[in-house]
Order: structure tokens, then C-alpha cells, then sequence
């Protein structure tokens, strides 16, 4: 990762930004022997790709990079700061490239933040190939970039870095004579508090290395690290756990019905530093998989929790979470709903494409009733208690499986008693008449 020389009044982040592929630090599921990225890089052929991935996990030094490999003109946008003046600047740029016998790469950061018009404007440049589009997100891409774009462009999945990498990162810092010697326990606080985020990383060692600078430390210390640094090098412990353990526990605590644990964790990650809109999604993913229909109460009070702390903010929204940790604690459990649907995935994923049977068919046009589509359904409204006893929903051929199984818990106590209601109904219904005496 030896950077080549930069100004020295570069921030360390980009002083220290990787010139060759081989000194890239994470990301090998994707730039190892033989993995996607690196083979698109030995390729020669430059492909429009996408980069998702959180904050500080190298998505502009792969695209950077790549530029350099393809030997082609590097132009970026930022979509933040950026509009449809920028991209058209950078469509002249790549055309008198092209003139000159030259590739483009057009690398734009936050790609999420450009509406749809502003997203189509690369499409008829991408296809024509007048330049290869490389988009930044840390957003979802199926969800925030457009169809037709994100059909023209391989997904990458960036990861945050793991601990191990960090730890390298700060070994390149040292090498490069950045920081004086630091204590092994501090490189932990450190690599804690980057929470797998290279750029928060360096950032925090440029400001250490001020620091320390000033006050001619031979050695940082963990003490002088925190002093300097403060409340924002706390995390999660004065041990240093892993971020992922924290909230590992806190989701245990909640499975495990004790609010007073759920509590402690909750707020040792927020006392840490955590985001509290992590912790929201938390909350609504352990409502959904841990509690479930058991009480549907729980999954509400966890969105209403999220809204709350959107209106209020920091440190009044905080209570909103503690008010729903609590409540998911105290709640009845029951994952049946979340077994349910990784069954049924996991039937789909391994059967065939079986077809609809007719009766369950929409037959919205006169072709479509003649050719029997919906025949022989039965409307469930128009049947006794609103049940068409008897009816089947599944494929032809196909064995009904017990996807669901309620627990004996909360409401599924009595959601458990109905459905074995409506299949003893179901029973009655496809057996034959009991034979009589004659």
C-alpha cells in the first residue's frame, strides 16, 4: 500500500490511497486470485459496474484503479455536489478522449443521489460505449438506481474491512512514519472505533499524529489516546469488543426475555458511539424474527420507535428505543413465521416452476374465460364463515407442506386453535360420507 508522493497537504486518507491493485487492503472476495473484480482488472476490457458497499471500504480507489489498469481518462462526479452540467462536461470530455484513441471511465460517487432523469442521462453513453460507468452507493442499488441502468452494470458487494485489515492499515500508517510507536491495546481501541471503516481510520491517525506532533509523544499511549480523543474513542467497552458482538448480545437478550440486559447493551452502544438508525433496523429485524405473530404489537412499536427517534433526534429519541427494547424483552416469542418463510424459500429455491392451476388463474379477458382460466374457483365470501372448506391453493400434484407452525404463545395460542379448526373443516370436507346400516 506505499502510496507514491503526495503533497503533504493531502489528508492521510488520500496520501496513503493504494497505486496498484496488489496493495489493496480487503475486499479479496472480490480482488483475490481468481475472484470476479481481479479478473475483470487482467481482462483488458473495462466493464460499467457498480460499487455497494458503506463508507470508507475503498469503492474510489477500486475506481481509481481500475482507470489506471485500462490506461483511460479517470473523470469524477460527485452526485452530492454534481448535476446535469457535470455530465454533460463529462460526455465532452470522454468524446474528445475517444477522438484521441482513449477510454473514459466515469466514476460517479453516491450515484443513489441523482433522480431518475439524471440517472438515464448516462444510459445511451454507457451502451454506446463512449465511456465505461463506474456508480458509488452505499445504498441498496436495487432500490435506488434506476432498472435500465442497473441492468447494464455488474454489482459488486464491498464489505466493511475486518479487523485484521485495519490493523494492516495502521501498520502502513506506522511505516510511513505517520504516528510514533503505539501501544498494541490502543491499535485495538483504534481499529474498534473505525468500526471497518479505512477513512474514519486514517482520519482519526492524521488527527492523533497532530497530536501527538505537538506535544512530542514518543509513544501514543492508550490513556493519552483517550484523552485526546474522548468520548468518541469509546466503544461499546473500555476493552474494545467488536461492534457485531454488542449488538449480537443485545438481540440475545432480547430471544431471551430478560429487558434489564436488552437495556445495558442498548445503551452501551449508544453510549459508544453506535448509530441510533442501526439500532432501529435492529429492533424491527428482532420484531420480525423473534417475536412474529405472537404479538404483532411488537413489529409497530418498533417502526413507531424509528419514527420517533427521526422527529427527535439525539438524546430525547434515545427513550423511544429504550421503550422498545423493553417491550421486544418482555414480549412472547415466536420465531414460526421466521422458520416459515426460510422453508418455503428453500423449497422454492430447490423445486421446479410449477404451473398455476387453472381455478387459481385470473381470467380478466373473453380468451382467457374460454380457455377455462379461474374455472371451478370458489369465491371464500360467498362460503360458510367466509371459508371455502375443501378448496386447494397449491400446484397440481404437489404435497401441502407445513410451512407455518404456530407456537403456543401469545396470540398464536389462539392463531394455533383456528387453524386447526378450518383443517379439520378442510378434512371433513374431501372425505367421503361415513357408509350407514342398511
Amino acid at each position: 500500500m506505499k502510496p507514491d508522493i503526495a503533497p503533504a497537504h493531502q489528508p492521510l486518507a488520500e496520501r496513503l490511497r493504494p497505486q496498484r491493485l496488489a496493495d489493496v487492503i480487503g475486499q479479496q472476495h472480490l480482488l483475490g486470485e481468481g475472484m470476479a473484480l481481479r479478473l475483470a482488472f487482467e481482462s483488458g476490457r473495462p466493464h460499467s459496474c457498480i460499487l455497494w458497499g458503506p463508507p470508507g471500504v475503498g469503492k474510489t480507489t477500486i475506481a481509481r484503479l481500475m482507470a489506471n489498469a485500462f490506461d483511460a481518462q479517470f473523470i469524477a462526479i460527485s452526485a452530492v455536489l454534481g448535476g446535469v452540467k457535470d455530465i454533460r462536461d463529462a460526455v465532452e470530455q470522454a468524446q474528445v478522449a475517444l477522438g484521441q484513441g482513449r477510454r473514459t471511465i466515469l466514476f460517479v460517487d453516491e450515484v443513489h443521489r441523482f433522480n431518475k432523469s439524471q440517472q438515464d442521462a448516462f444510459l445511451s453513453h454507457v451502451e454506446s460505449g463512449l465511456f465505461t460507468f463506474i456508480g458509488a452507493t452505499t445504498e441498496n442499488p436495487s432500490f435506488e438506481v434506476n432498472s435500465a441502468l442497473l441492468s447494464r452494470a455488474v454489482v459488486y458487494v464491498l464489505q466493511p474491512l475486518a479487523e485484521n485489515d485495519l490493523k494492516k492499515i495502521v501498520a502502513v500508517a506506522l511505516a510511513e512514519s505517520v504516528l510514533p510507536a503505539i501501544e498494541s491495546i490502543a491499535i485495538d481501541r483504534l481499529v474498534a472505533y473505525a468500526d471497518g471503516d479505512a477513512r474514519r481510520l486514517l482520519n482519526t491517525l492524521e488527527t492523533l499524529a497532530m497530536a501527538a506532533q505537538q506535544e512530542q509523544l514518543e509513544q501514543v499511549t492508550d490513556a493519552w489516546l483517550v484523552q485526546v480523543l474522548g468520548e468518541r474513542m469509546r466503544r461499546y467497552d473500555k476493552g474494545g469488543d467488536q461492534f457485531y458482538d454488542s449488538i449480537s448480545a443485545l438481540h440475545k437478550s432480547v430471544r431471551g426475555s430478560d429487558p434489564d440486559a436488552a437495556l445495558y447493551w442498548l445503551v452501551r452502544m449508544l453510549d459508544g458511539g453506535a448509530d441510533p438508525r442501526y439500532m432501529t433496523r435492529r429492533l424491527i429485524r428482532m420484531a420480525n424474527e423473534d417475536i412474529g405473530l405472537a404479538d404483532p404489537r411488537a413489529l409497530r412499536l418498533a417502526l413507531d420507535a424509528a419514527e420517533v427517534y427521526e422527529r427527535l433526534g439525539s438524546p430525547e429519541g434515545e427513550l423511544a428505543l429504550a421503550q422498545c427494547v423493553v417491550y421486544l424483552a418482555v414480549a412472547a416469542k415466536s420465531n414460526a413465521v421466521y422458520r416459515a418463510f426460510n422453508a418455503a424459500r428453500a423449497l422454492v429455491k430447490k423445486d421446479g416452476t410449477r404451473p398455476v392451476p387453472m381455478h387459481l388463474r385470473n381470467a380478466p379477458t373473453k380468451l382467457m374465460q374460454s380457455l377455462d382460466f379461474g374455472k371451478g374457483y370458489r369465491y371464500a365470501h360467498d362460503e360458510e364463515g367466509g371459508f371455502a372448506a375443501g378448496e386447494r391453493y397449491w400446484p397440481d400434484g404437489m404435497a401441502a407442506p407445513d410451512f407455518y407452525q404456530p407456537v403456543e404463545r401469545g396470540l398464536e395460542i389462539r392463531i394455533a386453535e383456528k387453524m386447526r379448526q378450518l383443517k379439520a373443516r378442510n378434512a371433513a370436507a374431501v372425505s367421503p360420507p361415513p357408509e350407514t346400516n342398511r
